[in-house]
């Protein structure tokens, strides 16, 4: 890993740890984790943001394929990387610590670090950056309106679907795709099996989301129904 990337990734979370604390400080009357996922929905556009300036191509987002990474796609990896590890070290000291969130940063961490290292496959990583990022700011902004008073309603409804319908697509349907092209291309065996890791995670979390989506929908018509009733109640 080159110096600068290294020095880079210090600097990043210095800088994402001293944001959280500034943010801590503007939103007082919050809790840890709302200005967490403040600090979370900022990483994840710009990672998605720097991500889609890094590609060469349009036309083929991956490509060159297990090629040597470029300076840029190695700064989009980095910011991301320092971003992991201020994250991981914050969760651990929040109200709840998720193990399978704890598992994602670590196989993510050490994924995009292998990439680092090897200074390869930078196209694929910078995808899975992408991809994994792409469905974050939904996922955040629907626990940020449950905290702001917005619990049980067609809003916050609005984004959990949102969050759903985006995360499918990005982790279900792009992220097999790219998982299947890391595996077949020449590239180390860490970064393969740390792509593999990540999907097999990703599988887990669609299936709960699936669990929720389905919560979430019959709890509204279940309310419609009731609400029904209560009117039909009071004319008769």
């Amino acid at each position: 890993m080159e110096e600068s990337i290294k020095n880079m990734i210090v600097v990043g979370v210095v800088s994402w740890s001293s944001a959280f604390l500034v943010t801590r400080r503007i939103l007082q009357k919050r809790s840890f984790d709302f200005s967490n996922r403040v600090i979370s929905t900022i990483h994840a556009i710009l990672a998605v943001t720097l991500a889609s300036i890094s590609v060469q191509d349009w036309k083929c987002p991956i490509c060159p394929v297990a090629s040597n990474s470029s300076l840029t796609q190695m700064q989009v990896l980095a910011v991301s990387v320092s971003y992991l590890i201020y994250d991981l070290v914050c969760c651990l000291f929040g109200e709840r610590v998720s193990m399978d969130n704890t598992i994602h940063h670590l196989v993510s961490i050490l994924g995009l670090g292998a990439g680092l290292c090897y200074q390869k496959c930078g196209s694929e990583m910078v995808a899975c950056v992408w991809i994994t990022e792409m469905s974050s700011p939904f996922l955040h902004l629907r626990e940020l309106l449950k905290e702001l008073g917005y619990r049980d309603t067609p809003l916050n409804l609005a984004a959990d679907l949102l969050f759903a319908a985006i995360f499918t697509f990005a982790r279900m349907v792009a992220g097999p795709y790219l998982t299947y092209v890391t595996l077949s291309a020449n590239n180390p065996f860490l970064i393969k099996a740390t792509a593999l890791g990540l999907q097999l995670v990703s599988a887990f979390w669609f299936f709960k989301i699936l669990r929720m989506v389905k919560y979430k929908l019959t709890k509204k018509k279940s309310t419609s129904i009731n609400g029904t009733n209560h009117v039909n109640g009071i004319k008769k």
